[in-house]
């Protein structure tokens, strides 16, 4: 069992050893819509990137949703094989979004044997994640466009 200071301190050094290992600058916040945003998720038990729509409009939420379950098939056949849909996610503080993410079971931020291929799992699926996103990026933002 660590100490709330050595948790800390194994989340600081892995996330300096990625930055290190994959110095390259991410989308994450900046995909220009708000309230959507990529995310890397790392804990004792899986590791994911994660594409959240966190809007408090519930209406633009799905429709932001929709947008890119309507793209699924692209998405899966030449990005990312495995990427879940997760219409509605209930965040611990109950706030509910929606989430499309990638993820690898099996591994734990605390093991640093692991590390390395948390690390080769995040940069390529969010390098595949923003390749995706900035193909259909400009349709996805724009509310007023349905395929």
């Amino acid at each position: 069992m660590y100490t709330r200071a050595e948790v800390s301190k194994l989340k600081n050094d892995f996330w300096v050893e990625f930055s290190i290992s994959y110095p390259k600058k991410w989308i994450l916040y900046d995909t220009k819509i708000k309230d959507v945003a990529f995310k890397f998720y790392i804990d004792t038990k899986v590791a994911q990137v994660q594409l959240n729509i966190e809007s408090n409009s519930e209406e633009k939420r799905k429709i932001y949703f929709e947008k890119i379950e309507s793209l699924k098939t692209i998405l899966k056949d030449e990005y990312l094989p495995e990427v879940v849909f997760e219409r509605n996610f209930y965040l611990p503080t109950s706030k509910i979004i929606s989430r499309i993410y990638s993820e690898k079971p099996n591994v734990s931020l605390n093991n640093k044997n692991n590390w390395d291929e948390i690390f080769k799992f995040f940069y390529q699926s969010m390098s595949n994640f923003e390749l995706f996103f900035y193909e259909y990026g400009d349709y996805i933002r724009d509310l007023e466009t349905n395929i």
